[in-house]
């Protein structure tokens, strides 16, 4: 992200980086690399595809960092929206995953936070890497010591609203959000199938995946998505290279909105 691994082709795809395709179809889980890669950036559910991984999937991810000695950042900023019992909410419900990934939760998606910025990062204690002379190194030490001289902290008020997500009516009140978004996301995953549209995601993610119809781009379909039906989304090229061809719309707006842009949409794109 800061742009220290060369420069970018093409197709957006930057050096010194390994790409995993995430397609219709492995559905959007990615394989295991087949090369040694240091680093694996994994979000389940997914931004942009809301796509899922199941414990058998993750599982095998976990094996893989742990016999390449990688680290596995796990981003989980989603997991409130699972309502499949079998899905893991956590990186940590599988086997060996504290000595291999760091997990990233954020409270800006369950709990309306977006803005306030106030999310926290799991670092197990177990979780060591190799230094260049061979010693082991605690990766939480070296990220207690960046929190404590780069970071000032969450302001006050801020974290009083992260404490009171885990009161029971926090609780409840998020759960009836939560309910309501995926309610969303319902109706908008049925109706542009109906239309005859292609779409993934919305059952465990509050985010659909479009596959942009007649074979128009991703910003094609943006451009006339906005000027013949007053509907905006995000450009599936947005997201990188691999989102070429899609589209992602979210299920975070009011229920007349939503329903309003679905007939829109189908009247328009109707397939």
């Amino acid at each position: 992200m800061a742009g220290h691994t060369g420069d970018a082709n093409e197709n957006g795809e930057y050096q010194g980086l390994v790409y995993i395709p995430i397609t219709a179809d492995n559905d959007f889980t990615a394989a295991i690399p087949t090369e040694k890669v240091d680093l694996i950036y994994l979000c389940f559910p997914n931004n942009p595809t809301g796509a899922t991984a199941s414990k058998e999937q993750l599982q095998a991810w976990v094996n893989y960092a742990k016999e390449n000695q990688s680290i596995i950042f796990f981003d989980a900023a989603y997991e409130a929206f699972i309502s499949d019992d079998s899905l893991p909410h956590s990186i940590y419900e599988l086997d060996g995953a504290k000595d291999c990934a760091i997990e990233f939760r954020s409270f800006s998606k369950n709990a309306g936070f977006t803005g306030t910025r106030c999310a926290y990062t799991v670092v197990p204690k177990t979780l060591t890497v190799e230094a260049a002379d061979g010693s082991s190194v605690e990766l939480h030490k070296l990220w207690n010591r960046r929190q404590s001289t780069k970071f000032n902290g969450v302001s006050y008020i801020v974290q009083r609203g992260a404490e009171a997500v885990y009161s029971e009516a926090g609780k409840a009140q998020i759960q009836q959000l939560i309910d309501f978004y995926m309610d969303n996301a319902k109706i908008i995953r049925e109706q542009l199938t109906a239309a005859g549209l292609t779409v993934y995601g919305g059952i465990n993610a509050p985010y659909i995946w479009l596959q942009t119809p007649h074979g128009l781009s991703s910003w094609d379909f943006f451009d006339k998505l906005l000027n013949t039906a007053n509907v905006v989304g995000t450009p599936g090229s947005g997201f990188g290279a691999a989102g070429e061809g899609y589209f992602r719309i979210s299920a975070f707006n009011s229920r007349e909105n939503v329903e309003t842009a679905m007939k829109r949409i189908a009247e328009k794109f109707k397939v």
